[in-house]
């Protein structure tokens, strides 16, 4: 879902990706809102191995802060949640990351809940399958509000993306 929040960021700011220079093994795309620049990132590998390209966009764009997007399945389905630092939370493609950063958690996180896997489901097996048709509907108000978040994360910052993340579940789900 990371993904796919970070694809319609892009859409809705209006900029389209382009494959990266060749050390960095990722589609990506520069702008600027409110004169704050930004580098959004699709890494061309699996999941679990992102850190390798997030260390080579951070190398190459020398971005001021970096914001990851995942699931996360220990958030309530739908709810979003902006913090920075704190450990991997068990979830590979973060612990790619703090690798190959040198152990570095000191980066911002969009974390898209999920919620946890039903019953004794291996919960790789659970955020890796394919959502139901009912589902959907409502993956999909998730992914446009997580989008709408990262724009805010890189035209105002941080903080005024944390309060918009904060605001998003009981919006949609009334809780």
């Amino acid at each position: 879902m990371g993904g796919d929040a970070v694809a319609t960021a892009a859409e809705r700011i209006g900029v389209t990706f382009r494959k990266a220079p060749r050390c960095i093994a990722a589609e990506v795309t520069v702008t600027t809102l409110d004169e704050r620049r930004g580098v959004l990132a699709l890494p061309d590998v699996f999941m679990n191995e992102s850190g390798r390209p997030v260390r080579s966009l951070m190398k190459y764009f020398k971005p001021d802060e970096l914001l990851v997007v995942h699931d996360d399945i220990d958030l309530p389905f739908g709810k979003l949640r902006v913090q920075e630092g704190r450990g991997t939370g068990g979830h590979n493609g973060v612990a790619s990351i703090v690798r190959s950063l040198g152990g570095d958690t000191g980066f911002w996180r969009l974390k898209i809940g999920v919620g946890r896997p039903p019953g004794r489901m291996d919960p790789a097996d659970f955020v890796l399958r394919r959502f139901t048709k009912q589902e959907q509907p409502d993956i999909d108000l998730v992914v446009v509000e997580a989008a709408d978040v990262v724009r805010s994360f890189v035209a105002e910052g941080p903080k005024p993306a944390r309060q918009m993340a904060g605001e998003v579940y009981g919006r949609l789900f009334g809780k």
